[in-house]
């Protein structure tokens, strides 16, 4: 039966958390069926056949994501994900990743808002003190979401990442603001990062509207470029996000940078990205800035932080150091809060169906 795009939706039930700002809307009841063995399955399942990640087919899944992400039930810079079954019984659980345009392959703020609702929700259990650590599949593979707690209370979470590794150094691109040397690196996603004052630009709210031209100028310049594909396929290749970073004076622990992270068709990431700076760790470890028990102090445009750093190869555990080789293993660290709990409805006689997008 063809997909009807006006047909009645079920309740969709959804717990809302931020991370370092960042929304993210966590997709809990009320999904149609998902096909697929893998999550990376399902993933193309929801982008649809002849889709890609920022312009996904229409059809019963994506009216669920275009109901939560658009307006008046969201906003342009809404994000967040489908809880769908793991890959195996080696993770607790698996995710789809989503925002305004399509799906994404990695979510390294959504995967901390993720472990600090799993055990929240008691879904995974954890001590009254101490750490509980979420596995979690995701498109790109597995990884893991170490929940700290302090008196019963989540007080951060650390994100271990799939490997991260550099691909592409000093790529030219022409940009309106002239042309930049843009380095690419793979973490979980691909991502360019290119240096804010090579554009003329700082990384504050007043260059926002000039930052996002420049991001999704640079995005569209390295469409094809050899690296940016990855090995595993098209699913995880071409740029994501294109991270514009700025240098702040280092701190006693390690170099400090404050970014604007561009995905999408202009979206702006509110926390200083997640898989984003696993793509910064990388290249930073490989222009040899980043040294061992060394972390990055890694800056949003909200002024909101995450700490980052680059394991050793003794802090890898063995489900690790297989894929240790594929690049470098780094760990993310943020806090993340819940701001809601949802029912949304989808009114037959709505006239503006699943929303719009301004």
């Amino acid at each position: 039966m063809p997909h009807d795009p006006n047909a009645a939706h079920a309740p969709v039930l959804t717990t809302d958390y931020h991370t370092a700002g960042e929304p993210f809307r966590i997709v809990t009841g009320g999904l149609p069926p998902v096909p697929g063995d893998t999550v990376a399955e399902r993933c193309a399942t929801a982008i649809g056949p002849g889709g890609s990640g920022t312009a996904p087919r229409r059809g019963a899944l994506d009216d669920v994501r275009r109901l939560l992400v658009q307006e008046p039930r969201g906003h342009a810079g809404m994000y967040g994900g489908f809880v769908v079954p793991p890959d195996d019984d080696g993770a607790h659980f698996g995710v789809l990743f989503w925002h305004k345009d399509g799906y994404s392959t990695a979510c390294g703020h959504g995967t901390m808002a993720l472990g600090a609702w799993a055990v929240d929700s008691g879904l995974v259990p954890a001590p009254y003190e101490g750490d509980a650590r979420v596995r979690i599949d995701v498109p790109s593979g597995r990884v893991t979401a170490t929940v700290h707690r302090t008196a019963g209370r989540t007080t951060g979470v650390t994100f271990r990442n799939v490997p991260a590794r550099v691909t592409a150094r000093k790529v030219p691109v022409a940009t309106s603001y002239g042309v930049v040397e843009v380095d690419l690196a793979h973490a979980g996603a691909c991502y360019a990062s290119v240096a804010a004052r090579d554009l003329g630009l700082e990384t504050d709210r007043e260059a926002l509207p000039a930052l996002v031209r420049a991001g999704q100028e640079i995005r569209a310049a390295l469409a094809g470029h050899p690296g940016t594909w990855h090995p595993d396929g098209p699913l995880l290749s071409g740029v994501y996000g294109v991270i514009l970073h700025e240098e702040l004076p280092d701190t006693p622990f390690g170099p400090h940078q404050r970014n604007v992270t561009v995905f999408g068709d202009g979206q702006i990431d509110r926390s200083p990205c997640g898989s984003g700076t696993s793509a910064r760790l990388a290249l930073l470890a490989e222009d040899g800035r980043l040294g061992a028990h060394e972390d990055l102090l890694h800056e949003s445009v909200t002024g909101t932080v995450f700490t980052g750093r680059v394991l050793r190869p003794a802090d890898v555990t063995p489900s690790h150091a297989s894929s240790a080789a594929d690049g470098l293993v780094t760990e993310v660290t943020g806090t993340a809060h819940r701001t809601g709990e949802h029912v949304f409805l989808r009114d037959p006689h709505d006239v503006l169906g699943t929303g719009f997008a301004l």
